[in-house]
């Protein structure tokens, strides 16, 4: 048995090696076809597609599913990505796709309510503070978590309000 799990022939590897090859090429091909939006860390729905095109890859070049069948998979969902990123033009369905930012801090106050709607630890935010080069509280005038799980530090004298559009607890924050 364990012989079994250790063990493979030249002639499965010349077949792993292939698979993977043809999928890898037809993976480029299609995410050239489909634009730089393939990969994007625009939203949550990004990075679903990205996770899985990668399983497809690894199911392929791994196991015995066919090329085609793999290769007709990544295409659908190519396809399905490109179907969905062009309905999210419609503000309904990108409320369903995407999530919605959210203020963690109004200037130097922690948003202790919106942290744990996001589960987000006061750790969490000093880091991504750190990240963003603030060296005091006052420096802040605005933290956000993004739609795609990144954190943006905003600081300054100022912040036009039409930058906060759609964000979450934004009526927290004095602009100007």
């Amino acid at each position: 048995m364990i012989d079994d799990w250790l063990s493979t022939s030249a002639t499965e590897v010349g077949l792993i090696l292939l698979s993977s090859l043809v999928i890898y090429l037809a993976v480029i091909l299609v995410v050239r076809l489909n634009g730089l939006r393939s990969f994007s860390k625009m939203s949550s729905f990004d990075f679903a597609v990205t996770v899985a095109i990668g399983s497809l890859v690894a199911s392929v070049a791994a196991t015995s599913t066919s090329l085609t069948n793999g290769i007709i998979a990544v295409a659908a969902i190519m396809l399905f990505q490109r179907l969905v990123a062009a309905a999210r033009r419609n503000s309904g369905i990108e409320k369903v796709v995407d999530n919605q930012p959210i203020l963690l801090m109004a200037g130097a106050e922690i948003l202790t309510d919106n942290m744990r709607l996001t589960r987000l630890t006061p750790g969490d935010l000093r880091a991504k503070l750190r990240e963003a080069g603030i060296t005091e509280w006052s420096q802040i005038r605005a933290v956000i978590l993004e739609t795609t799980g990144d954190v943006s530090v905003l600081s300054g004298e100022s912040l036009d309000p039409s930058l906060l559009e759609g964000v979450i607890g934004v009526e927290r924050l004095e602009t100007g």
